[in-house]
C-alpha cells in the first residue's frame, strides 16, 4: 500500500489523497459502504460498483469467523473471491463487536472470551488469531485487535483498557510481520488509537500508535454517545500527533455532518452503517437535508426521489411510492433506500475532494452543514 498526498486546505486540515493498493487505487478522503458479513445489506455488487462506484467496502472478522466460517472462506480463495468483489476491502477486527457482547464476553491480557451471538459457542480471539483470520479472508486492509473503550468510564478503565490495547498491538504486529499473505499480495496491518474521551490518554495512545511505524492508523472508540465537540476535540487531539505522510481512518462515524468535520480536521477514511440501516428505516440523506419516508407529507408527492441526486432511483422512482415501500415493508424500498444513501455519501466525499483541490473546502462545509442537518 501506497499513499500521496495531493492537495491540503488552507483554513483546515483538510486533504486530498490517493491510496494504491493490489485491488485497486482509492481516492481519498473516501466512505467505505459496511459489508459486514460479505455483503453490503440489500444492495448488488453490481450497483456497488456501476452505480454508488464504491472504491473500497468493510467487512468484519467477528462475524465473517462465525458464518460462514474460515473453512468456507479459505476455500474460495479469499473473500474477494468468495463474494466477487474484484476492489479493496478492509475488516474491522471483531473488537467493537465482542465489546458489544458484554455481558458474554470476558477480557483478559491473553485476549477477549466470548460467546457467540448465534448459538452461544464459546471462542477465544487473542491478537495473534485475529490476524490469523484476517490472513485467511484476505482483506487489503486489516485491523489491529483492540478493545472499544465505552462511554462513559472512569479515567482508570480508560487508561488501562488502552494499555490492554497497547499491549495485544504489540502482540499482533508481530505475528503479523512474521506471517505472510495467502493469496500473493500483501496487507496493510493498521493500530488503532484510544483513550476514550480524555485528551492526554488520547496524545498518549497516538504517540504509541505513531511510533510502531505502520503503514496507516486507525482512530477508535469514538461515536458511542459521547456529545460530538469531544469527538471532534479528541480528533485534533490524535490528527496533530499521527503521522501527516499516512491514511488516518475514523472507525464507525457517522453522519454527513460528522464527515465533514472530521475531514476538516485531517481523517482520510470513513465507515459507518447510517446510510443502509437508517434507509431501511425509512430516512434519506440528502444535499438539501433529511427526508423521514414514512412521514404523510410525502404519501402524494409523485415528484422524483430526489432531484438533485446521482443514483437511477432518484430519477426513475417517486417519494410516494418508495414511501409505499417502506410502510408497507417491502424490501425493494430498503434496496431503493440504501442505494440512495450510499450514492449521496460517496457524492459527499467526492465533492468534499473537488473543494479541497479547488481551495473552497471549508467555505463549502460552512454553507453545507445546516442544510445536512435539517429536516425537509
Amino acid at each position: 500500500m501506497t499513499f500521496t498526498i495531493h492537495q491540503s486546505d488552507n483554513e483546515s486540515q483538510a486533504r486530498t489523497g490517493m491510496l494504491n493498493t493490489h485491488h485497486g487505487v482509492i481516492q481519498t478522503p473516501i466512505f467505505m459502504p459496511v459489508g459486514t458479513a460479505a455483503t453490503v445489506k440489500a444492495v448488488h455488487q453490481r450497483e456497488l460498483l456501476e452505480d454508488i462506484k464504491a472504491e473500497i467496502i468493510l467487512g468484519n472478522t467477528y462475524h465473517l469467523f462465525l458464518r460462514p466460517g474460515m473453512e468456507i472462506i479459505s476455500g474460495a480463495g479469499g473473500l474477494h473471491k468468495f463474494m466477487n468483489w474484484k476492489k479493496p476491502i478492509l475488516t474491522d477486527s471483531g473488537g467493537y463487536q465482542v465489546f458489544s457482547l458484554a455481558a458474554n464476553r470476558k477480557l483478559s491480557p491473553e485476549g477477549a472470551h466470548f460467546s457467540s451471538h448465534i448459538d452461544g459457542s464459546k471462542y477465544l480471539f487473542t491478537p495473534e488469531k485475529v490476524v490469523d483470520i484476517q490472513r485467511t479472508i484476505g482483506s487489503d486492509f486489516m485491523m489491529a485487535f483492540d478493545e472499544c473503550t465505552p462511554y462513559p468510564c472512569e479515567k482508570k478503565y480508560a487508561r488501562d483498557s488502552m494499555h490492554l490495547t497497547h499491549s495485544w498491538l504489540e502482540r499482533g504486529i508481530k505475528r503479523f510481520k512474521e506471517s505472510e499473505g495467502l493469496y500473493g499480495y500483501e496487507q496493510c496491518f493498521m493500530p488503532i488509537v484510544q483513550g476514550s474521551v480524555f485528551s492526554d490518554l488520547r496524545a498518549e495512545s497516538a504517540e504509541f500508535i505513531a511510533s510502531q511505524g505502520m503503514e496507516a492508523n486507525a482512530i477508535g472508540g469514538l461515536s458511542v454517545g459521547e456529545p460530538v465537540e469531544e469527538m471532534y476535540a479528541m480528533l485534533e487531539v490524535v490528527n496533530k500527533i499521527l503521522p501527516r505522510d499516512k491514511p488516518r481512518y475514523l472507525m464507525g462515524v457517522g453522519t454527513p455532518v460528522n464527515i465533514l468535520e472530521g475531514i476538516a480536521l485531517g481523517v482520510d477514511m470513513f465507515d459507518c452503517v447510517m446510510p443502509t440501516r437508517n434507509g431501511r428505516n425509512g430516512m434519506l440523506f440528502t444535499r438539501n437535508g433529511i427526508m423521514n419516508m414514512k412521514n404523510e407529507k410525502w404519501k402524494a408527492d409523485y415528484s422524483s426521489l430526489d432531484e438533485e441526486g446521482t443514483s437511477y432511483v432518484d430519477k426513475e422512482y417517486s417519494k410516494a411510492y418508495v414511501r409505499h415501500l417502506i410502510t408497507s415493508g417491502e424490501r425493494l424500498g430498503s434496496q431503493i433506500a440504501s442505494i440512495h444513501n450510499l450514492n449521496f455519501y460517496l457524492w459527499l466525499v467526492g465533492e468534499a475532494r473537488k473543494q479541497i483541490q479547488n481551495g473552497t473546502f471549508s467555505a463549502w462545509k460552512k454553507s453545507m452543514v445546516p442544510k445536512l442537518s435539517s429536516r425537509l
